[in-house]
């Protein structure tokens, strides 16, 4: 993905310049969107009601980030769209109701960046299309929220030096620390981190701070959960 340049755009606030497109299946959205866009100094590139024509409208032409609703009229699937859009080489950021916690579970396993609700304030989807444009991975509440609250998510499959350091790790520890604990050396502690963080999006459960890695350590066993006098959970 090309690095994005900046451009002032309104108010004294310097936006990214960044090439975007829309796939949603209702006009007034992609409407919406483009104008938002436009206003704001993005580099609006193409509306499309499907992914197919999408792909057939860039033909060729390069775009950061593509903001993809997750439920479209034409049949197609969640992990189909977000495979397609990758594709071309830009990043996903789906645009969907929040509640929609399986189809955001599979877009988010399929390598989305992140899920902005369409509850979102205009400005909050723009600024969520620069992040996702940066190479960064959206981490807000709303779509965290609701893969909390569906209690039927996939355990990571983490071996168990994985499950060492992520409980070490997630309960506070510095990673130099951990991996000396362990008995193992920092560059390794860093591999297993890594795979345990692919294998969370692998599940579509991302855990890219440390805060993730404990809610996701509490979720699957791996530590207790704390209730809210402080105590272990039962």
């Amino acid at each position: 993905m090309a690095q994005a340049s900046t451009t002032e755009v309104g108010s004294d606030i310097a936006a990214p310049q960044v090439r975007v497109a829309v796939v949603d299946d209702h006009e007034s959205v992609r409407l919406g969107l483009k104008a938002a866009f436009l206003a704001e100094g993005y580099d609006f590139v193409l509306a499309a009601p499907t992914v197919s024509e999408l792909v057939e409208g860039l033909d060729g032409r390069e775009v950061d980030v593509v903001v993809l609703d997750l439920s479209l009229g034409d049949g197609s699937t969640v992990t189909d769209n977000v495979k397609r859009v990758q594709a071309t080489g830009a990043a996903v950021l789906v645009h969907s109701i929040a509640d929609r916690v399986a189809y955001v579970r599979e877009a988010l396993a399929a390598g989305a960046a992140g899920v902005i609700p369409k509850s979102s304030a205009t400005k909050t989807v723009l600024a969520a299309a620069a992040t996702v444009a940066r190479g960064e991975v959206l981490n807000n509440l709303e779509w965290a929220t609701a893969i909390d609250a569906d209690r039927d998510f996939a355990k990571a499959q983490l071996g168990r030096r994985e499950r060492e350091i992520l409980h070490l790790y997630a309960s506070g520890l510095p990673l130099k620390l951990a991996a000396q604990q362990l008995g193992i050396g920092y560059s390794t502690a860093r591999e297993y981190l890594d795979r345990i963080r692919v294998k969370y999006v692998e599940v579509g459960r991302p855990a890219p701070t440390k805060v993730d890695l404990l809610r996701r350590a509490v979720e699957d066993g791996i530590l207790p959960g704390l209730d809210p006098d402080g105590g272990d959970a039962r």
